[in-house]
């Protein structure tokens, strides 16, 4: 496997990075985490500078403010793209997308380009969810793919890992979303692209510590966004 390097947005997530990062690292000992804080007021930033000292495999990028999760993926991108990475890994801070499953998706990198996490490839793999967020998770994936064509389960996911090669193809900086918004933009650019694609089933857990970020404005930017890129793709605007 070619260097790689998880790239982790932070904001208030004290209680879960110092028990998250372990858990990655551990999958694999040329795994390396970059840990992307905004300023977090609970000292997850801290935490993070603690870890980074105790562990050479261990990145930090501290940023000034809270900018959106699209900022932060792709100031991410840039530093662990500077750090030499030939395979970028995105994942939540919550264990919502399990360290667990990163093998499998380390191996299938070997053949694809992109290799994403579903929650609905093989049913529902979503736990301790109520069913009326489900079914909303559910129902925005299907009219996302409605309205773009997106041949993928799983639109608005953010566990997937992706070749250096396809971040520097598709220019990753022209990804102006935040929100669910970001990772549907950057599901239809890699497609547009002509990356090799592969998706692989997981299971979504709810996080247990913390606070969810998930506003209603992040949800109606996740729904106007299916429709903006239909437009700017006609118009030859991507």
């Amino acid at each position: 496997m070619s260097r790689c390097i998880v790239v982790v947005p932070t904001y208030n997530e004290c209680e879960n990075l110092p028990l998250l990062v372990p858990r990655i690292l551990a999958q694999d000992p040329r795994i390396e985490v970059l840990v992307v804080d905004d300023a977090s007021p609970d000292g997850t930033g801290k935490i993070a500078d603690q870890l980074a000292s105790a562990d050479p495999r261990v990145h930090v990028l501290h940023r000034l403010e809270k900018e959106g999760l699209g900022n932060a993926y792709r100031a991410g991108f840039t530093r662990a793209l500077e750090l030499g990475a030939d395979i970028i890994v995105q994942m939540d801070a919550d264990f919502s997308h399990p360290p667990d499953a990163l093998p499998l998706l380390l191996e299938d990198i070997e053949h694809f380009d992109v290799v994403m996490g579903s929650r609905y490839l093989r049913g529902i793999t979503v736990v301790n969810w109520p069913i009326e967020r489900i079914l909303i998770s559910w129902f925005g994936n299907w009219y996302v793919r409605h309205v773009t064509g997106l041949p993928i389960t799983d639109t608005t996911g953010g566990f997937r890992a992706m070749r250096r090669s396809v971040l520097e193809q598709l220019d990753y900086q022209r990804v102006h979303a935040n929100g669910y918004a970001f990772q549907i933009e950057l599901n239809y650019r890699i497609v547009r692209s002509g990356a090799r694609i592969k998706e692989i089933p997981f299971f979504f857990l709810d996080r247990t510590r913390g606070t969810s970020k998930l506003t209603l404005r992040i949800g109606f930017e996740a729904l106007w966004i299916a429709w903006w890129l239909r437009a700017a793709d006609w118009l030859g605007r991507l």
